[in-house]
């Protein structure tokens, strides 16, 4: 019997390696898939004034029909994109430590972020690392690796990405109710930028999507908590993927 599918689309800065942790806990169960968004890992870099559509048009390509689609921060704003634009590829969305519809006092916020690293990214990425790690227990190994993923970026071509991470959310927010596959908006308890206020806000604003909070964890979810995040994974694909 062949396995379903479970395609993992990274956030920001960072590259299909974030996902080792959960998809080897998911490993026995499907065929697990981890692309580098365009402008990223071993991806050229993109243009500027780069598009969600154009980021999500360089990934559908090898998505097969029918997959489970989870999405990452910028990457789960792929995730729903395609989810609006190629539902046939999409059985399921999970959106992890995603943004949503952001006030006026979030979107100012990541917009002061975006200033901060067309200022000086390498303290941009110190100050990224902080936020996600501090006062975790994940190994310093993986978030030294975090850093040196997010250090070999191309400056211009992770500025390009970032913007489209710090405005899309404006743009899909409108057509999020168009999203009619069983949708999954998952992040950590003490995430301070893809907060649990927000993962509400995506819940609410998906026809059919239900919310889970992973106690005690932070933006890095599927690294930090690989086991709490595949759990609420499957057992969301489990009840849902016949439906």
């Amino acid at each position: 019997m062949t396995k379903p599918t479970v395609v993992l689309l990274h956030g920001v800065g960072l590259d299909h390696t974030m996902w080792e942790p959960a998809a080897a806990l998911l490993a026995d169960r499907f065929t697990v898939l981890a692309p580098d968004l365009p402008g990223h890992g071993s991806r050229p870099p993109v243009r500027d004034g780069v598009t969600l559509a154009e980021l999500a048009a360089g990934l559908v390509d090898g998505i097969p029909a029918g997959s489970h689609l989870v999405g990452f921060s910028l990457g789960a704003l792929v995730a729903q994109h395609i989810a609006l634009h190629r539902p046939e590829l999409v059985a399921t969305l999970t959106s992890v430590s995603s943004v949503c519809a952001r006030t006026a006092g979030e979107r100012t916020s990541v917009l002061d972020r975006l200033r901060t690293a067309e200022a000086d990214f390498t303290a941009s990425a110190t100050a990224s690392l902080e936020r996600w790690y501090a006062g975790t227990d994940v190994d310093p190994r993986q978030v030294a690796r975090t850093k040196t993923t997010l250090l070999a970026n191309d400056v211009g071509s992770f500025l390009n990405c970032y913007r489209v991470f710090a405005t899309a959310d404006a743009e899909l927010a409108p057509q999020l109710a168009g999203i009619a596959v069983p949708a999954l908006a998952v992040t950590g308890e003490d995430d301070p930028g893809s907060t649990p206020e927000m993962t509400h806000r995506l819940a609410a604003a998906l026809p059919d999507c239900r919310a889970v909070i992973i106690p005690e964890a932070r933006h890095m979810l599927p690294v930090e908590r690989p086991e709490a995040f595949v759990d609420s994974l499957t057992t969301f694909i489990g009840e849902r993927a016949h439906v």
